[in-house]
C-alpha cells in the first residue's frame, strides 16, 4: 500500500537564503503525530530565484508592489500592460530588467515546477501565505487545480488571518481550506480527515479553520478562535531537508550556505490582553493578530535546538523568527549559547529597553545583528506609536551597537504617522544630532497594516476612512478586489500633510546616512564618538563629517560622571553618586557635555554618548 502523502508549498517572494520555517515546523509536526504520512515541503522560491538569479530576485522580494505584480500578470495576463504601466513607476531607478523578460522567465520557471510533480499523488496541498506571496500562491494554486481538480487546497500564514482568509475563499473558488493563525493543530485536523474519508464529506469543524464545506453546511465557517499550540517545547523540531535537496539540486555556481530559521518564541510580550477589548501593543503593527498572547521554548530547548540544527545542515548562520526575543534572563540565555563552543552568526530582532548586559551576552554568543524597534527619537512620537519607551533609551541602545564586539545595531524612523504633528517633527529634529555617530536608521513611511491598532481605531489618528489600497487595484480585476480583505490598507486623512510634515526629518536621515558612511570608509576607522580611560582622565575623541575631529580630556570627578552616564541616569541619581561635588558645579559641567554633544539630555536624565575605543 502506497504512503499517503500531502505537500506543502512556499511559493515566491520570501528571503532566498533561507528554509521556510512555515514549512519545516508544519512537515515535523505531522510527521510526528501521523508517521505513516509522508510530508513534501517544496520550496518553490528558491527555484524561482535561482532561475531569475539572485540579484534581481533580491530587490524584487523586498518590494510589495513590485512582487506582487510580477504573478499578477500571470495569473491575469489581460491585465499586462495595466500591471507594466505600474511596475515602471514602482521600480523606477531600481531594476532595469524589462518588465516582460521578468514575468516570460517567471512563467517558464513556474510551469517548470508544476510539470515536475504529480500533484495526483496527494491527498491535501497546503500552501504557506506571508507578505508579498499573495499572488503567487494563488497562481501556483490555480495551476495546480487545472491538473488536479480534486485535490484539497488549503492556506495559511499571517496574510490569512481572520478576515483575511475568509474573504480568499469568497474570491478563489480554487481554495477549499483557510487556516487562520498556527497551522498545526489545523493541518492535522484535515489531514486525517483527508485519509480517513478521502474528502467525501466537509470535516468537523474546529478552531483556526475555516472551510468551504463544513458538517454544519455553515459554509465558510466564521469561528474566530486560535488554534494554539499550548507548549512550543512539545513541538518537534523543524524539518528542512526538502530545502537543502532542492538547493543541492542546483548548479554549482547557483549553491550557496543558507541561513538556518529557528524560533525561540511566538506572538508578541508587549502586546499584552486588555481587560477592555481595546488594542495593545505598537500601535502600527499587526504581525500578530495571528497570535493570542506569548509562548516561548525553555532556554534548555533553545539551546539543544540550535545544537542539533547546526550540526545537522553544518551550518552556523541563525536567523531568530521571533518577532521578539523572550525578556526572561536573555543573558543567561545567550551565555548557555557561548557555552557550546560554536562560532554562530545571529541575526534578531529586540526592544530598545535590552539591557547593555545582554547585549554583551549576545556578542559573546555570535550575534552579529540585531533589529530594534526604535521607530522615532522623539518621545512624544513614541507614545502614540505606543512603544512603551523614550528617545533616549532609544539613544542608548544606537550607542551600545557602536561598541566593539557588541551587536551591530539597525533600525528604522517610522514618517508620516497619522496623527503626528510639529512638534513631533521639531522634537525628532533636535535629538538627531545626537544620533550622528550611530549607525543610520531607514527612514520608513507608514503603512497602514490590517488588524494593526491603527486600522481598528482610525478616529483616533485623525483617520477619516479606511479601504483597500488602491494600488490592489492594478493587481487585481474589480469583481475579485471587491470581495477581497487584504494585508495592505488605504485611507484618507491627511497623508499629503503629513508627506510634507516630515520632509525635513526624511531630509536630515539621507544627510546621517552620507556621514556616516563617509566617516567610515577607512578600514579600522572605528567609533565616531569614543573614549580611552586613562584611569584618573579620560580622553574623549570626536570624528566629524567635513571638519577637523576634536578631542576632549575629562579628569577626577568629571571623569567619573561621564562614565556613571554610560548608562543613562536622573539628575538625582547623579547628584546622589557625586555628593562631595555639589550640584552647582555639576550642572553646568552636564550642560557643557549637551552642548558639545557628548551627552545628551532628556528632561531630567543624562546619558554619555561616547563609547570604549577598544570595547
Amino acid at each position: 500500500m502506497a504512503t499517503p502523502r500531502i505537500a506543502l508549498l512556499s511559493t515566491p517572494w520570501p528571503l532566498f537564503n533561507r528554509p521556510s520555517i512555515q514549512l519545516g515546523v508544519l512537515k515535523a509536526f505531522v510527521e510526528k503525530e501521523l508517521p505513516h504520512v509522508a510530508v513534501d515541503a517544496h520550496h518553490v522560491y528558491l527555484s524561482v530565484a535561482a532561475a531569475l538569479g539572485y540579484g534581481l530576485y533580491g530587490p524584487i522580494s523586498e518590494r510589495t508592489w513590485l512582487s506582487e505584480s510580477c504573478y499578477a500578470a500571470l495569473l491575469y495576463p489581460e491585465r499586462q500592460e495595466t500591471l507594466e504601466r505600474f511596475w515602471r513607476q514602482r521600480s523606477a531607478g531600481l531594476i532595469r530588467e524589462p518588465f516582460e523578460e521578468i514575468c516570460r522567465i517567471l512563467k517558464e520557471v513556474s510551469d517548470q515546477i508544476l510539470a515536475e510533480i504529480d500533484w495526483h499523488a496527494y491527498a491535501l496541498l497546503g500552501l504557506s501565505i506571508s507578505l508579498n506571496q499573495l499572488t503567487s500562491a494563488l497562481y501556483f494554486t490555480q495551476r495546480i487545480k487545472q491538473r488536479a481538480p480534486d485535490l484539497q487546497v488549503v492556506l495559511g500564514g499571517s496574510a490569512c488571518s481572520g478576515e483575511m482568509g475568509r474573504s480568499l475563499l469568497r474570491a478563489f473558488p480554487e481554495i477549499d481550506f483557510v487556516i487562520s493563525g498556527e497551522g498545526e493543530g489545523p493541518l492535522l485536523h484535515l489531514t486525517k480527515w483527508m485519509l480517513q474519508t478521502g474528502g467525501s464529506e466537509g470535516p468537523e469543524p474546529i478552531a483556526g479553520l475555516f472551510s468551504r464545506v463544513s458538517r454544519d453546511r455553515e459554509g465558510t465557517s466564521k469561528t474566530a478562535s486560535l488554534n494554539q499550540q499550548p507548549d512550543l517545547n512539545r513541538l518537534p523540531m523543524p524539518d528542512y531537508r526538502d530545502y537543502f535537496d532542492r538547493l543541492n539540486a542546483l548548479p554549482h555556481p547557483k549553491r550557496f550556505f543558507p541561513k538556518l530559521p529557528v524560533e525561540m518564541s511566538r506572538g508578541c510580550w508587549w502586546r499584552k490582553p486588555s481587560s477592555h477589548g481595546e488594542p495593545t501593543g505598537c500601535a502600527f503593527c499587526n504581525l500578530n493578530i495571528q497570535w493570542a498572547g506569548y509562548r516561548a521554548k525553555s532556554h534548555h530547548r533553545i539551546v539543544s535546538e540550535l545544537r542539533a540544527l547546526s550540526e545537522s545542515y553544518q551550518i552556523l548562520s541563525i536567523s531568530f523568527m521571533d518577532n521578539l526575543l523572550p525578556a526572561k534572563d536573555m543573558d543567561g540565555l545567550f551565555r548557555r549559547i557561548a557555552r557550546e563552543g560554536k562560532d554562530f552568526r545571529f541575526f534578531a530582532e529586540i526592544r530598545a529597553t535590552t539591557r547593555k548586559e545582554a547585549l554583551v551576552a549576545m556578542g559573546a554568543a555570535g550575534m552579529a545583528e540585531v533589529q530594534v524597534g526604535i521607530e522615532a527619537l522623539s518621545t512624544r512620537l513614541l507614545r502614540k506609536l505606543n512603544k512603551g519607551t523614550t528617545a533616549i533609551q532609544n539613544l542608548e541602545i544606537m550607542k551600545n551597537g557602536e561598541i566593539p564586539g557588541l551587536p551591530r545595531i539597525t533600525g528604522n524612523v517610522i514618517l508620516n504617522f497619522p496623527g503626528s504633528d510639529q512638534n513631533d517633527v521639531e522634537e525628532t529634529l533636535e535629538t538627531l544630532p545626537f544620533a550622528l555617530p550611530f549607525r543610520p536608521l531607514k527612514a520608513t513611511p507608514f503603512w497602514l497594516g490590517y488588524g494593526s491598532p491603527v486600522w481598528q481605531n482610525p478616529k483616533a489618528y485623525g483617520i477619516k476612512r479606511v479601504h483597500t489600497h488602491p494600488s490592489y487595484a492594478r493587481l487585481f480585476p474589480p469583481t475579485v478586489l471587491k470581495n477581497l480583505a487584504l494585508m495592505i490598507q488605504g485611507y484618507h486623512g491627511g497623508m499629503r500633510h503629513q508627506e510634507q510634515l516630515w520632509r525635513p526629518v526624511k531630509q536630515a536621515l539621507d544627510d546621517w546616512k552620507t556621514a556616516y558612511l563617509s566617516l567610515h570608509q577607512n578600514p579600522g576607522s572605528g567609533p565616531i564618538l569614543s573614549y580611552q580611560d586613562g584611569g584618573d582622565f579620560l580622553i574623549i575623541r570626536q570624528r566629524r563629517y567635513r571638519s577637523e575631529d576634536m578631542t576632549h580630556r575629562l579628569r577626577g570627578t568629571s571623569r567619573k560622571i561621564y562614565l556613571f552616564c554610560q548608562e543613562n541616569r536622573s539628575l538625582s541619581r547623579i547628584l546622589g553618586q557625586f555628593p562631595d561635588f555639589g550640584e552647582e558645579a555639576i550642572l553646568p559641567f552636564l550642560k557643557m557635555m549637551v552642548d558639545k554633544k557628548l551627552m545628551f539630555k532628556e528632561g531630567e536624565r543624562y546619558l554619555s554618548l561616547a563609547v570604549p575605543a577598544r570595547g
